[in-house]
């Protein structure tokens, strides 16, 4: 279920975010172009349809994807860099936003707020860079789940092995493509080596 990126120019965008002196401007772009890589990858496979549209020498039967059955869902705040750039790819699909806090003395994830459309017999992709201890993720799959979704995708840029192994236990009937696989966590759950927070990095937040 687990499926990491092997294209070079995905690491080294990667390794980029992880240098101190990218800045939040820069912090975003490369979180977008990532995102795109991402979702080539996890959106490959969908199967096409035809449609006929007008071209410049008439009408021609051409594929495409079904945008309006796909769902792009972002954990905030980390995850709004990602939904813009495959919003962008896909303008005819929906989105939605759970926002989710780690307590820093349970390091348990906290949803806060649900803002998303209808899913029953959708393909719902869930945007969020980093997988540290698996428990948001594994909460949004949880929650997107109660609402009868036909599958669910995960783009992730940067995760633990101990928090993937959490996510691929409790729903290893998804489907989750990661840019990088890191080392470990640390003894305060935070992915090593890691890039720092992507939220605070993305929009200059004072740690």
């Amino acid at each position: 279920m687990i499926h990491e990126l092997t294209n070079i120019v995905a690491k080294n965008l990667l390794n980029h975010l992880r240098e101190t002196k990218t800045d939040a401007l820069r912090f975003r772009h490369i979180v977008q172009e990532l995102a795109r890589l991402l979702a080539y990858e996890a959106l490959g496979s969908q199967k096409p349809q035809p449609r006929q549209i007008k071209t410049w020498q008439g009408k021609f039967s051409f594929d495409f994807l079904n945008e309006e059955e796909l769902v792009f869902v972002a954990i905030l705040r980390a995850g709004l860099p990602m939904i813009e750039a495959v919003a962008a790819l896909f303008p005819e699909a929906s989105s939605g936003f759970l926002a989710m806090k780690r307590d820093e003395k349970t390091h348990q994830s906290v949803l806060y707020y649900d803002r998303i459309p209808p899913c029953e017999g959708k393909t719902v992709v869930i945007v969020d860079p980093m997988v540290a201890t698996g428990g948001s993720l594994s909460d949004a799959v949880a929650l997107i789940k109660t609402k009868n979704p036909k599958n669910i995708i995960s783009l992730n840029l940067i995760g633990s092995p101990e928090g993937l192994a959490v996510v691929e236990q409790k729903h290893p009937d998804i489907a989750l493509y990661i840019a990088q696989i890191d080392e470990k966590l640390n003894d305060q759950m935070f992915i090593l080596p890691g890039l720092g927070d992507a939220g605070d990095r993305a929009y200059n937040t004072p740690q």
